[in-house]
């Protein structure tokens, strides 16, 4: 009887450490997820505000400055979705 019991504790024991594992590995897909869309946010951001900047110099003929004033604009929106997104976890 003894190694009946002593099997099935093994094989409990087995299951758990299983589904510590998925849901580890599940947490941890989920947390760079997380930090894939804080990146990708920031940059999409950044770059949406360069080009319009540089299409606004185009358009009027100026030297850098609407690029500049677009990258400060950039960042800026990109570091509020950041903590907005943030703030969500």
């Amino acid at each position: 009887m003894d190694a009946v019991d002593d099997n099935q504790e093994e094989n409990k024991a087995d299951k758990n450490n299983k589904i510590d594992d998925a849901q580890y590995r599940r947490e941890a897909m989920r947390a760079m997820g997380r930090v894939s869309q804080l990146g990708l946010t920031a940059v999409t951001c950044v770059i949406i505000s360069l080009l319009v900047g540089y299409g606004l110099d185009r358009l009027f003929s100026t030297a850098p400055v609407f690029i500049v004033i677009f990258a400060f604009l950039g960042c800026g929106a990109a570091i509020k979705t950041m903590m907005d997104i943030a703030k969500k976890f």
